[in-house]
């Protein structure tokens, strides 16, 4: 008997197809179909969505699931189910795992165990170089061959622009998006937090912007360069995404993403010492967190990510210098877009949608975040206007590394489905 799915009177956002109205949304065996049958109606579960969104599922190219390694902050079965109480169908790994993913085997041992423990899509990306050590190049062939849909030295940026611009002409022979991490490492050793009055106040080693916005110039010469598509990581600074934008005005194949925290926080937030705002690259300044939402705005910035970056208790709970970088955003990252964007009136709702679904999947080509017939049945509903406290302490991630703590949102995710198939209910976990 096929598995037939029915969801009814929900307002069907998907941008793809420039669909926004109240209807229906069918699907048969994991796949999407414009309509059923008397029968299979019949035969259908059916899901009232009266006075919520359906959306395809949610896409973010761009977490860290520590496995293998230091599955003691997340693993492949916690970090999908994160995503999946997010709204998220699928999901893009960084290669910055213990041993690192710079060859086959090693992707193929994660491949597996997302076979066996994942609820959701998880994708892998190969590291640019050996051990990500900007030396030498990973086999790029391999990697592409185990399955990889990057490239990336993320949490790490390749420093030599000779073999960067290698990285990227091989990247590009196989058809693999470049992702970078930009950060000129010579400007930001031992800092910790943004360069400016804050850190003055602070007594905090500063970061200066402009070792993300040289190592941004960079990758626009390389791309106009290799005719390579190179996509800026988690851009935090104005001056970033004004290179960006006139980069993509000449032509040249490049962009960027901005992560819920970089649009939302600043480097005030930072004021007594709290290492949840504790992230590479730093919160910002207002100005610099304008101009990432004007990015957003006009199309310069193509998508939104989390940088999710699971750490233990015990490892942020340290004095600021020492405790490590990052913070986790799953579970609550298309509430803090929505309560930022669409509430704070800057970009409708169809436009977040786009953002967190086709953008990011066509960066990856993923075939995904979209609701036309003949694609996966990978589904998002949610009440965009509900409100609700964020508590940490009862995400499904390992670890409760998130600024949100204890902040009230708009937007809750009601149900997810994969191929058809229900995930989260809203509440828990469904498989």
């Amino acid at each position: 008997m096929s598995a037939i799915l029915w969801i009814q009177n929900g307002r069907v956002i998907d941008p793809v197809n420039q669909r926004d109205a109240i209807g229906d949304v069918f699907a048969v065996d994991g796949v999407l179909v414009d309509s059923l049958s008397a029968a299979q109606k019949a035969e259908a579960t059916v899901v009232d969505a009266s006075g919520q969104v359906v959306a395809p599922g949610l896409v973010d190219i761009h977490v860290h699931f520590r496995d293998p390694g230091q599955t003691h902050k997340e693993d492949i079965g916690s970090g999908s189910r994160a995503a999946a109480a997010g709204g998220f169908t699928s999901v893009v790994c960084m290669p910055n795992t213990n041993p690192v993913c710079d060859n086959a085997g090693t992707i193929q041992r994660i491949t597996d165990k997302v076979a066996r423990e994942a609820v959701v899509r998880v994708y892998t990306t190969g590291c640019l170089t050996i051990g990500m050590n900007g030396e030498q190049l990973a086999p790029t062939g391999q990697l592409k061959n185990a399955g990889v849909v990057a490239m990336t030295d993320d949490g790490k940026c390749v420093q030599s622009n000779e073999v960067m611009r290698r990285a990227v002409e091989y990247a590009n022979m196989f058809g693999l998006p470049i992702m970078d991490h930009c950060q000129d490492a010579s400007l930001t050793q031992n800092a910790v937090m943004n360069e400016g009055e804050w850190s003055l106040r602070l007594g905090l080693r500063g970061w200066p912007k402009a070792a993300e916005d040289i190592i941004v110039a960079r990758n626009v010469i390389l791309a106009d360069l290799s005719g390579a598509h190179i996509h800026m990581q988690h851009v935090s600074s104005a001056a970033s995404v004004d290179i960006l934008r006139r980069a993509i005005a000449r032509g040249i194949s490049v962009s960027g993403e901005a992560s819920p925290h970089h649009i939302e926080f600043t480097d005030a937030c930072l004021h007594d010492y709290d290492t949840g705002y504790k992230m590479n690259p730093p919160l910002r300044t207002e100005a610099d967190r304008e101009a990432l939402i004007e990015g957003l705005v006009d199309g310069t910035l193509a998508c939104i990510a989390t940088d999710h970056a699971p750490h233990s208790p015990t490892e942020k709970d340290q004095e600021f210098d020492a405790a490590p970088f990052g913070i986790i955003g799953l579970e609550n990252s298309l509430a803090s877009s929505l309560t930022t964007l669409y509430h704070g009136k800057r970009l409708g709702l169809s436009e977040v949608i786009a953002l967190m679904t086709h953008k990011g999947a066509e960066i990856c080509k993923l075939e995904a975040g979209t609701l036309s017939p003949g694609a996966a049945a990978d589904i998002c509903i949610f009440d965009p206007d509900e409100v609700w406290t964020v508590d940490a302490e009862k995400f499904f991630s390992k670890s409760r590394n998130c600024p949100w703590h204890g902040k009230t949102l708009k937007g809750v995710v009601k149900a997810t489905y994969v191929g058809g198939r229900q995930v989260f209910d809203g509440v828990s976990i469904t498989v």
